[in-house]
């Protein structure tokens, strides 16, 4: 007999802890959910971009990316998409072949990534003055960006988004 009254005081204990923690795995989850709905994925519009010429590794540009104002959000590891022109020879191919780090911008933090317009080693080329970009996943809203120089355009590649441009220098094989 006292099995049974013991029985469904147990019961109730364990329900109650049961309880608990499921209350408490919820309220874990709201809170990873709601911080992940703050920091979402770059669009092309959410960034300014800025392109720079460096002489390291033969010479490439190296594009800066920033949160505009009042935006935070992520880039993901991998690689812009950009074409010095509309022809499918002049869009850049990846440098790297992994998946980098997540790139959290928002303030001042920014973005880099290298891009080397030539790798082959001839006197073949196209000339561009711009350089067309967006994030990718995002190509219908690229943005147009003046070069500082005239590039010579032969199969350009670029590295991944980096939080350090020292990572974004795209070395040719």
């Amino acid at each position: 007999m006292r099995s049974r009254f013991a029985a469904p005081s147990a019961r109730l204990a364990l329900a109650a802890v049961a309880a608990v923690a499921v209350t408490a795995t919820a309220a874990g989850t709201a809170t990873a959910d709601s911080r992940s709905a703050t920091v979402r994925a770059c669009a092309t519009k959410d960034l300014s971009f800025k392109v720079s010429l460096k002489t390291q590794a033969g010479g490439y540009y190296l594009v800066t990316a920033k949160a505009k104002s009042g935006v935070t959000c992520y880039l993901e590891g991998v690689f812009p998409s950009a074409s010095f022109g509309s022809s499918a020879d002049t869009e850049v191919a990846p440098a790297e072949h992994a998946v980098s780090d997540r790139v959290t911008l928002s303030g001042s933090t920014a973005a880099y990534a290298g891009i080397n317009p030539k790798t082959t080693n001839n006197d073949f080329g196209k000339e561009f003055d711009f350089l067309h970009l967006s994030v990718a996943g995002d190509e219908t809203n690229a943005v147009t960006l003046a070069l500082p120089d005239t590039a010579t355009v032969d199969r350009p590649v670029t590295t991944n988004w980096h939080a350090d441009p020292a990572d974004a220098v795209p070395f040719a094989n």
